[in-house]
């Protein structure tokens, strides 16, 4: 009971200073920012639709269950900040990819260097296609099955 006592004179004596101080000026780079950076994707729920992002940040995190955590951020513009704090967890992401949220796809991509996430284009996904019974000759070697 005391420690709680304590705790209450303590919050009571707390004051709010008005005076800001002289923001700190930072001489040369930050590789840890550019290294975190370069773990990043941006994304986007294709729909018209409000999204619940809560729900988003919880379903996405649960289904990834990342080793070394995940920072899922909201942005402007139904914009969406993934941070990887692994490049194994961000690997895992874009190999299992295409995601849904709700059945509607999400759309990422992959920041690299100083880009704006906030002026990507999002509307492009690429997706992997099986398709049966083509006619001989419509397939390349390339993409035809080995036999």
């Amino acid at each position: 009971m005391a420690n709680v006592d304590l705790v209450d004179t303590e919050l009571a004596n707390l004051n709010i200073i008005d005076e800001e101080e002289d923001p700190m000026v930072v001489l040369g780079e930050n590789k840890a920012d550019e290294e975190l950076h370069d773990l990043c994707l941006v994304g986007r729920v294709l729909t018209d639709s409000v999204v619940n992002f809560p729900s988003l940040r919880n379903i996405l995190a649960d289904l990834w269950r990342p080793l070394r955590g995940v920072s899922i951020t909201e942005l402007e513009n139904k914009r969406i900040l993934f941070r990887f704090y692994s490049e194994i967890d961000l690997k895992r992401v874009l190999d299992g990819m295409p995601w849904f949220f709700n059945r509607h796809l999400i759309v990422f991509h992959k920041l690299a260097g100083d880009e704006d996430p906030n002026s990507i284009p999002l509307w492009h996904a690429a997706f992997w296609v099986q398709v049966h019974n083509l006619p001989k000759g419509v397939t390349s070697e390339g993409t035809a099955p080995a036999r």
